[in-house]
């Protein structure tokens, strides 16, 4: 056997309709981890479908409670070869955000696979659904390509919660040290550069969700009577919020702006094309920080986004003048970033700028990673993937969303390698998610091609581990 019959093995299970015929399966279960009542979908997803898989790949599977008390499960799966081999950890997630059916366009369902032109539709196609059914039938093809032995150990966390924020992951991954102990991180979620981009990223830009809120009563009155009276929180919070970013959506406060971009950064992102799809928005070119370029602008800066505002009754409009105002707010952010002090931060500005009425309150959050584009890892991985694509594939630092990969780089020490098999315009968290048969295809065989390489990569990764375990 070999490399190339690992992927033809791969490409077979997309050819035969197996991977459709999983893949609906999966999408059929609504596992919205936003939604406490799905809590038994979520349970089932692990227990009824990816244990019983990864059993029968020879991973003895366990799962486990969320710290957090919430019905948000985890699995680990382990497949060891031999304890003194190398490990890869995998990573990935079950959980989907909301349906939002009623908003799909006709003859789409959420929890019903559709193919229609090349792109499988429904939601978890793009995330995860679809990614980790790729990663799942090209390892299997590597196994089956290597008569059952890999030369390696995989180890598979899988979360039923990253949708909600990861809520106890970083605690299981903190408690679990050594039950997670690996030498490398592979996995798959996020989008490519562009769809027709194989694309690498090893970390992610960070983000903190905070509210600014304004209280100026306990109930609304009315605007004729008591209009020029009566302190307005809405255009008390609009005032406050464009403190923080000026009209072009440049950062204003200085401490929440990242420090200067590495050139290693700069040289991998600077020539990249962003917003060239067919179905990509049109990008405005003097907004956000001047001077630099879009890919600068995504991978490489901090940005500060205005995610929900609400006042009184948007839908029904009254004449009152309304008693509180809200608006949650999104800092995307780069490694070097004071965020840990986000909340000092804006609480100073808004004190100096004349609004102390303005109350903070701090929501979920994720801290950036980032690993340098010439790492060996890194350079193994492009060239596994050019000897399967015949092109070389875009190595970014990070990505521009975010991901918990924080909990794999800084907590369990451990390089990050992301492989990821959306593109940009996949409707992601929309109506109308999908996945594109076309990268579909070619995630299997460089997965495939990986998973095999890998085990031509023993003696390297060995020694990476060695020489982890002494700096250590």
């Amino acid at each position: 056997m070999s490399r190339q019959s690992a992927i033809q093995h791969a490409l077979q299970h997309l050819d035969s309709g197996e991977f459709a015929k999983v893949l609906g399966r999966r999408v059929a279960l609504a596992t919205e981890s936003e939604e406490a009542s799905q809590a038994p979908l979520l349970h089932a997803y692990l227990t009824d479908d990816i244990a019983p898989a990864l059993t029968d790949m020879g991973f003895v599977c366990t799962t486990w409670p969320n710290p957090t008390g919430r019905d948000l499960p985890f699995l680990v799966a382990d497949r060891i070869e031999d304890s003194k081999l190398p490990t890869v950890l995998l990573y990935g997630h079950g959980d989907v955000v909301r349906g939002q059916a009623a908003s799909w366009r006709e003859g789409l369902d959420p929890w019903t696979l559709v193919h229609d032109a090349g792109r499988w539709f429904g939601r978890g196609t793009a995330d995860n659904k679809g990614q980790h059914s790729i990663v799942f039938a090209a390892l299997q093809s590597a196994i089956d390509a290597r008569k059952g032995t890999l030369g390696y150990n995989v180890r598979i966390l899988f979360e039923m919660g990253e949708e909600a924020g990861s809520p106890g992951l970083l605690e299981f991954c903190r408690a679990q040290r050594a039950r997670l102990a690996a030498d490398l991180l592979i996995a798959s979620d996020g989008p490519r550069l562009a769809a027709e981009r194989p694309t690498l990223f090893m970390g992610s830009r960070g983000a903190v969700n905070f509210e600014l809120r304004v209280t100026s009563r306990e109930r609304a009155y009315h605007s004729g009577n008591w209009g020029g009276l009566l302190e307005n929180p809405a255009i008390v919070l609009t005032h406050a919020l464009a403190s923080l970013v000026d009209a072009r959506g440049r950062i204003v406060i200085d401490a929440l702006r990242p420090p200067a971009m590495p050139d290693t950064v700069d040289r991998a992102v600077r020539d990249l094309a962003v917003g060239t799809g067919a179905d990509d928005p049109v990008i405005d070119a003097t907004w956000g920080e001047p001077g630099l370029n879009p890919a600068q602008q995504v991978f490489g800066w901090n940005t500060l986004e205005i995610l929900t505002l609400d006042a009184g009754q948007p839908a029904k409009p009254v004449n009152a003048i309304p008693a509180k105002a809200s608006a949650w707010c999104q800092l995307r952010f780069v490694v070097g970033t004071d965020w840990q002090h986000l909340e000092q931060h804006v609480r100073a500005h808004l004190d100096a700028a004349g609004f102390p009425m303005v109350q903070i309150t701090i929501g979920a959050r994720a801290g950036a990673t980032r690993l340098d584009p010439q790492d060996p890892w890194v350079q193994w991985a492009a060239q596994s993937v050019t000897a399967t694509t015949g092109q070389s594939p875009v190595l970014l630092p990070n990505l521009g969303g975010s991901l918990p990969n924080d909990v794999f780089a800084d907590e369990l020490g451990l390089p990050t390698l992301w492989v990821p098999h959306s593109y940009p315009a996949c409707a992601q968290h929309a109506p109308n998610e999908h996945l594109l048969e076309s990268v579909t295809r070619e995630g299997l065989a460089m997965m495939a091609g990986l998973f095999w390489d890998l085990g031509d990569a023993v003696e390297g990764l060995r020694d990476g581990a060695t020489q982890r375990r002494r700096a250590a």
